[in-house]
């Protein structure tokens, strides 16, 4: 399944295309340095253009990653995507991680990643998404517990941030129980 376009307000979601993957680059650079909230500090694990474009084929292949951006007035603002594994075993899952510039968050652009994310698992046969978030993102695991993700583990003392002191990363699934 692919997501053509859905339009919000003042954005829209769509599948990511090769024409993103400049954009794309660029934006996770920019959001690594607005938030601690993800797992890399500004310039860490940096994926240039043909990283993304590599990411965005690879996912566009397989049965079980979707890569979505959010688009507000010509420019990508957010990206999702679903990580699925190659592996027999764990087919039936994919592991959901997210992204928004700073200046868009509050919009209800996360939300609609997600929503469409959960969407598109359980009509293609999704059996559980899961994610990682730290446990001072309260926001984010208010709106996950919001779409039946439930904690499933904590990874103690996971995360050393600006501040000095070590934070957790909490661990959350959504089962879809009608695959």
């Amino acid at each position: 399944m692919e997501i053509d376009q859905l339009d919000f307000s003042s954005y829209r979601i769509r599948t990511a295309t090769d024409q993103d993957a400049y954009y794309l680059s660029e934006l996770r650079l920019q959001i690594d340095g607005e938030t601690e909230n993800l797992d890399r500090e500004k310039g860490e694990a940096y994926i240039d253009e043909e990283g993304f474009r590599s990411l965005i084929e690879k996912d566009r292949a397989s049965g079980n990653s979707l890569f979505l951006v959010a688009e507000a007035n010509g420019q990508l603002v957010a990206f999702s995507r679903c990580a699925g594994s190659d592996l027999k075993r764990t087919l039936h899952q994919t592991e959901f991680g997210i992204a928004v510039v700073k200046a868009f968050w509050g919009q209800g652009i996360g939300q609609n990643l997600l929503t469409e994310s959960i969407r598109w698992a359980d009509e293609v046969g999704i059996c559980k998404i899961s994610l990682r978030v730290l446990e001072t993102n309260i926001k984010a695991i208010k709106l996950y517990k919001k779409y039946d993700f439930e904690v499933e583990g904590i990874l103690k003392k996971d995360k050393l941030l600006s501040d000095g002191n070590y934070y957790n990363t909490v661990l959350m699934g959504r089962i879809n129980e009608n695959t």
